[in-house]
């Protein structure tokens, strides 16, 4: 089952839901903000694309970050900052069952569901 992971009123969330559900994929929403994310989970996708993938650092969220949480940057501090700032990831997050897919990109979508 695919499953997307985001905040429900974030733009590109919007965007990537309404390809999927034109391109009638089913999905399970996981709205981290209301329902939270579990540490294992953002390791796992750590481990599997990267820290540097998953932290958006375009956001208002990590502007409003301390300097001191913004400098020396690492995987164990990136983490701990995108727990405790769940904004702090990049949106959406999609898994497929096979692979991990983070932002949104129509062709990419295409590709990823063809």
């Amino acid at each position: 089952m695919t499953t997307i992971y985001g905040i429900k009123n974030c733009d590109t969330m919007k965007k990537a839901i309404k390809w999927l559900n034109e391109h009638e994929v089913e999905y399970q929403f996981h709205d981290y903000k209301k329902m939270g994310l579990e540490e294992k989970q953002l390791k796992d996708w750590v481990k599997q694309i990267g820290w540097e993938a998953l932290v958006n650092r375009r956001g208002t969220t990590w502007r409003k970050l301390p300097e001191a949480d913004r400098e020396g940057i690492n995987e164990a501090k990136a983490i701990q900052l995108m727990l405790d700032n769940l904004s702090l990831i990049k949106r959406p997050v999609l898994e497929t069952g096979k692979n991990l897919h983070v932002g949104f990109k129509a062709d990419e979508y295409a590709k990823i569901f063809a």
